[in-house]
């Protein structure tokens, strides 16, 4: 709920009744709204996880995680996809970091510099195709114009494999 509503958009009051808590419940198993937020974000961090082994598990396997991050159905489902351009993104705003964050950070620059030619310059490279590829899916779903927000993806998506395999 956090990735689809926001973090601050999204009321303690409607998040215990959606999951059944009275507010004591709720304190029983939460210290508070930024633990269950801390909570949440590892919980997608750890569903997201599965899902990119499998990609970078591919034959070309930083084509595959390019085609899959910056596809149409990724875009349009913020609440099942990447915590970096929702949750992560407000967290950042509000200043407050995550550590689960730098870990989600960090796992898929390792996976990203793995696939990479040039070794000498991998870890530099791999932070230029992930800022690219979390702020492009971000503009795509900001931009109001549908072609607009196609053209994103499908030019930050064609970029990016051009680099991937030169």
């Amino acid at each position: 709920r956090f990735r689809r509503d926001g973090i601050g958009a999204t009321g303690l009051q409607p998040l215990m009744k959606a999951l059944g808590l009275t507010h004591g419940g709720f304190y029983a198993h939460f210290k508070s709204k930024d633990d269950l937020v801390e909570q949440s974000l590892r919980k997608a961090a750890d569903d997201l996880a599965d899902h990119c082994n499998n990609l970078f598990a591919e034959e070309s396997p930083l084509v595959a995680f390019i085609d899959s991050y910056l596809s149409s159905e990724h875009r349009a489902s913020p609440d099942k996809g990447c915590p970096l351009p929702t949750m992560s993104a407000e967290l950042g705003q509000r200043g407050q970091a995550s550590p689960t964050t730098d870990e989600v950070i960090q796992s898929r620059l390792k996976s990203i510099e793995n696939t990479l030619p040039d070794q000498t310059r991998a870890r530099e490279q791999s932070i230029v195709m992930l800022s690219t590829l979390v702020g492009a899916l971000l503009l795509s779903r900001s931009a109001n114009d549908p072609e607009l927000s196609d053209q994103i993806l499908d030019t930050t998506r064609e970029w990016l494999k051009q680099q991937a395999t030169a």
